[in-house]
């Protein structure tokens, strides 16, 4: 690793612990804009939406990344001096039983409703049509990375681990309904 880049990973460290909350926020902010911003270029859009850029974004900073902060410390309250694979089992099915549904559900509306700027009646239909596929398909995936958080990463990287994925997980998406689209249009 280089030298500028060792620096700039001890310094994230270091505000990881002066300031988490903070930190997670403003990474998972950045990494959702990353993530929508190659989105947008692999779906070929000719000129970058800034507004939509910017909102996920927002997203990531004020919900996405402050969430997860709150979500991980009150699984380590809740499961407190607990190891083992059956504790990491509890903590996923935890997880997905409560937040991955409530996240889902909210980031559709959020994304119809502020990003999209769609009034509440077509919103609400496309989520009752869309939701369970969205969250069938999130529970065949989103259990292995849950594992991997919480039996490999400390506590505070958590976040920045979940945030990666999810960025991941949106350009894979966002391929996949592309090419879904390519496919009904040939």
């Amino acid at each position: 690793m280089s030298d500028i880049a060792q620096e700039a990973w001890r310094k994230y460290l270091i505000q990881l612990q002066v300031h988490p909350l903070r930190t997670k926020a403003i990474t998972a902010g950045c990494l959702a804009g990353c993530s929508d911003l190659i989105a947008q270029k692999i779906s070929g859009v000719k000129r970058i939406q800034l507004r939509r850029l910017v909102l996920i974004m927002l997203y990531g900073f004020a919900y996405s990344g402050p969430f997860g902060h709150f979500l991980h410390k009150v699984m380590d309250i809740i499961f407190r001096g607990k190891k083992g694979s059956k504790t990491v089992a509890k903590k996923v099915l935890l997880e997905q039983m409560t937040s991955s549904p409530w996240n889902n559900f909210f980031f559709m509306m959020y994304y119809g409703l502020v990003v999209e700027g769609r009034p509440w009646g077509l919103v609400r239909s496309k989520v009752r049509k869309d939701y369970p596929s969205v969250q069938l398909t999130a529970w065949r995936f989103w259990p292995i990375v849950g594992w991997i958080n919480y039996q490999y990463m400390p506590l505070q990287f958590r976040v920045l681990f979940h945030s990666f994925v999810a960025s991941c997980w949106a350009i894979f998406l966002n391929l996949k309904a592309r090419s879904s689209v390519a496919i009904k249009a040939a």
